[in-house]
């Protein structure tokens, strides 16, 4: 048995951070409501944290270990989603969603779960990712669905396979230097990178060395300079202590600020000190992901649980980077605040799998009797 805290105590630290943080992306909700005109999105928010519920139950109380079997058939049928993609309706110039009548379905967010549960399974028997060439196979499996994503187009949850990708190499014992090296290469490519981008993604990078205060904006900045200003009309007791203090009802316009930008309504609503408490808790959270990974010794546990727990940070540190506009807006949501359901559902199921393997975080050396033993690749 693994030493330390017991294993129900990190499982059931995940669950706590998880409420916690449904309870602020409630408030922001709440909040975006009475600022906006039209229909309000807490009750739809309510009733994906009520599938969300059992979603994150499902894969707490069974084990994780047979979805190993499942995670190569998972990522293809995955990547079949993001195929049918194209050929759906496209939703503010972009093909991805999947009408499903009474809601839309986004493939992208199903392949993050995939992606972390095929390299899971290719890394915890292969050695080879220790070479230059045993880094291909890892790779490819994460370019393929990247690819697909950027043509839809959507940049910002493209560029989120690449960090969860590293911290899985390096979780499983690559080599730093042929990361670093594979890193500077990136670097280096930048340039043609940027020359594949369309004037919008451009425009949301030059935007950050362009920031401008003031009454006449343009339509590339004005959702920043909002999204700067609610914050700062939070201060640091929040609307809920001060009041609101200013009159004009456009100083409160924030496209998308029940999605993408929620955090700048809870800082509107509780100020710094709402600010700060939501980051506790998801350094908490985070925190908790990696001690189970740690803990962890069978390895298919421990590189699924790195894969979640570096996607949940990546997420959190990219959109509250984009908020105080430290990085370009990417439409990346903030996990369990943003309001939507496919990203709700799978931050959901991903946090089960991290509860089930805290509570099951010793290695089997023996298995059940007339299971099937996949042997190890050389």
């Amino acid at each position: 048995m693994t030493g330390g805290w017991p294993s129900k105590f990190w499982t059931a630290m995940v669950a706590l951070c998880a409420a916690l943080l449904l309870c602020a992306g409630l408030a922001g909700i709440s909040r975006g409501d009475a600022l906006a005109s039209g229909t309000g999105m807490l009750p739809r928010q309510l009733l994906w944290i009520a599938l969300a519920t059992p979603a994150f139950l499902v894969p707490l109380c069974v084990h994780y270990r047979p979805l190993r079997r499942w995670s190569y058939g998972l990522y293809a049928v995955s990547l079949g989603l993001l195929c049918v993609v194209f050929f759906c309706p496209p939703r503010n110039g972009a093909r991805g969603w999947i009408p499903l009548g009474f809601a839309d379905f986004q493939p992208s967010e199903l392949m993050k779960l995939s992606l972390i549960l095929t390299l899971a399974h290719y890394l915890m028997y292969s050695r080879n990712h220790r070479t230059w060439w045993g880094l291909v196979t890892p790779f490819g499996l994460t370019f393929v669905p990247v690819v697909l994503i950027l043509r839809e187009p959507d940049l910002g949850t493209a560029l989120l396979f690449f960090p969860v990708l590293f911290g899985m190499l390096f979780a499983a014992g690559a080599r730093w230097k042929s990361l670093a090296a594979v890193l500077a290469m990136g670097v280096v490519c930048l340039p043609v990178i940027w020359l594949c981008m369309n004037a919008e993604q451009r425009s949301r990078v030059t935007v950050l060395f362009q920031q401008a205060d003031g009454v006449s904006l343009s339509a590339d900045d004005y959702q920043l300079h909002q999204a700067k200003q609610m914050l700062a009309l939070g201060g640091l007791w929040g609307s809920d202590v001060n009041g609101v203090s200013v009159n004009d009802p456009r100083a409160y316009h924030l496209p998308a600020s029940r999605s993408d930008f929620v955090f700048c309504l809870v800082g509107e609503r509780w100020g710094l000190r709402g600010c700060l408490a939501v980051l506790g808790v998801y350094m908490t959270l985070i925190a908790t992901g990696f001690m189970i990974a740690a803990r962890t010794e069978e390895p298919f546990g421990r590189l699924v649980a790195t894969g979640v727990t570096v996607l949940l940070g990546t997420q959190v540190v990219v959109n509250t980077g984009v908020t105080v506009g430290l990085m370009p807006i990417t439409g990346i949501t903030l996990p369990l605040m943003s309001a939507g359901g496919s990203s709700l559902l799978t931050v959901a199921i991903s946090l089960g799998l991290l509860g089930s393997i805290g509570l099951r975080p010793d290695y089997e050396l023996a298995g059940d009797p007339f299971r099937f033993q996949e042997p190890a690749v050389a």
